[in-house]
Formats: C-alpha cells, structure tokens, sequence
C-alpha cells in the first residue's frame, strides 16, 4: 500500500471508514466487521477512522477489539462533539466536554494515544480558539498526537491553525460532492492541512451497484436517494461505469481514483463492512487516469450538479 502524508503524519493512502459497522446503514454482524479490519490491516490499509457518536460508542469498541495485538500498525483516527442524550443530538466543543470526551475515547478504543483527533462539528457558540487550545492540551499531555476538524470553513480553519497546527480536515468530497473545492480545499492548502475525504463514494451511489434494503438505512430519507433525485443521479453514473470500462476498474475504484488524483495530501476514507470491498477500495491507488479521462469526469459531475442535499436535518458545512 503507498503511504501520503497528512501534515506531518504518516498514513495509508487510502483509509477505511468504521462508522458503518455500527450504524446508519442497516444491521451489521460484529465478526465480519473485526475481519474486514484485520483484511484492511493486512493488505495496508491502516487509517481508520471512527467516532465516539457512532453507535454512541460501540464503534469504537469495535474498533479497539480489532486494533487489540496490532496497535503499532494503525493510524487511529477519531472525532468528539456530537453529543447523543435522550435520543437527541447537540454539539459540544467546550473545553470541558473535550477534556472529558478524549478520556472516553481512549477507554473504549483501548489505547493510551489517538493518532489523529477530530471537532467532528463546530458550533459558533464556542470561539474555535478556545476549542483548538483544549485540543492542544491534549497534544502536551500526551493522549492526542496530531489535531483534525470535520466540516468547517476556510476562516475557521485558518483561525484553528493560528492555534495548534491542523493535520487534517475531514469533510464530504466525492464526484456528488464538490463545493468545497472553491474556497475550503485552496486555504488547506495554504495552511499545510491535508484533507480527508468522507463518503468519497457518494454513500454508495458511485459503486453503480447500491441496493437499499434495510428499514433502518438512513439513506432512505437523504434527499439525495428520494424518487426523482436519484433517478437523474445515476444518469451520471451510468456514465462514471462507461469510464470505468474505458480505465478497466470498477466505479468505485474509478471514483477513488479521481479523488487520488485531485492533489498528494487526499487521503479518502470509504466505508464497508466487507472484506472484498476493502480489497476493490485498495487497488484503486495504482489507478492511473488520463488527463482525457479526467476531463470526462470533470464534465460528467460539475460541482452543483448533484439533485438533492447532502443531509436533511442538518447543514454540515460551516457558512
């Protein structure tokens, strides 16, 4: 597996997503996730990525139980602020809440240092000074190597790096999903963040071959997968698997690929539960594309050109 650098952290170029083994994508079955780990483990793919929202915390068991004899090999990456009380959802980034949200982590993961440790959304309600400057207590105390942010803007990542350096932002970008191109990706860029894309495979839709099948799918009330939406979605991507033939991959692979090739500090993360899956997500770091298909891509998905928002309920990137 070839390494990327994110800041002045080291990883797999590709990483893998846990958030599905626990939820928002139908039931999963515990042991075939820990195997899919160890299969990403063993083929390189050692960027994980998990949250202490995701199953309110059963994600990261998980991913502590799969991690556990192999810890030196993962760059372990997770995030806080997302609280869930009640059956409600808020954001927190008070220097309180960190402090006590990375002890949390720690426990349930099992390890005694996070490689890589995210705002997994910000509230204007908390200056992101003073959320960056708890963060960097963290780093001199130890339990946290590297700092990141999820879904924030250009001037609150520029702010944020006033503070503490900031490894990585982690935001949705996908061929679906192009916005941040415009503003986010250049100031990254200046401010030495690398940038880890999620659901870099537009949740599933890029494979070309996404059944939704469970109650529970979350997917089934994004605006995105409603009637009419989806239906002119995949006209895109009907024209993605013409491409694919064309390389010689899969969509999904043909979708990495074009991700891979948007600059050296990209570090996707897609999600699966399964082993074969990893294996497909994998090989798409030795795809090559032409500048002609590159082009074609550009001009099948032109940011904007996704019906339907991201989210229902929620506005996830920072204005």
């Amino acid at each position: 597996m070839k390494q990327r650098q994110l800041g002045d952290l080291t990883v797999s170029a590709t990483g893998l997503g846990c958030m599905g083994m626990s939820e928002f994508y139908g039931p999963s079955d515990e042991d075939e996730s820990i195997a899919t780990i160890h299969r990403a483990l063993d083929l390189g793919v050692t960027f994980l990525d998990t949250s202490d929202m995701y199953g309110s915390g059963h994600n990261e068991q998980l991913v502590g139980r799969a991690i556990a004899g192999r810890r030196d090999e993962v760059q372990l990456a997770t995030k806080f602020a997302i609280r869930r009380e009640g059956g409600e959802r808020r954001i927190d980034n008070s220097p309180e809440w960190i402090r006590e949200a990375i002890d949390g982590s720690l426990r349930r993961l099992g390890v005694e240092r996070i490689d890589l440790y995210y705002m997994h959304r910000r509230t204007p309600e908390v200056p992101i000074e003073e959320s960056v400057g708890a963060m960097a207590e963290l780093v001199a105390a130890g339990k946290v190597a590297y700092l990141g942010l999820s879904e924030v803007n250009a001037e609150t990542l520029r702010a944020a790096n006033a503070v503490h350096p900031i490894t990585a932002l982690q935001s949705e970008w996908s061929l679906f999903t192009r916005e941040l191109e415009v503003e986010i990706v250049p100031a990254a860029h200046e401010q030495g963040t690398g940038i880890v894309p999620y659901s870099p495979l537009g949740r599933g839709e890029l494979t070309g071959a996404l059944e939704i099948s469970a109650h529970d799918d979350f997917r089934r009330h994004s605006p995105r997968f409603q009637q009419g939406n989806r239906e002119r979605n995949l006209e895109r991507v009907q024209r993605a698997r013409e491409i694919a033939a064309e390389v010689g991959c899969t969509p999904a692979q043909l979708a990495l690929a074009w991700l891979l090739h948007q600059g050296d500090e990209m570090v996707p993360i897609p999600g699966t539960r399964h082993a074969t899956r990893v294996e497909e997500n994998a090989a798409a770091v030795d795809i090559e594309l032409t500048g002609e298909q590159l082009r074609a891509l550009d001009e099948t998905f032109p940011p904007g050109v996704t019906a339907g928002e991201r989210y229902a309920d929620m506005a996830p990137i920072e204005t």
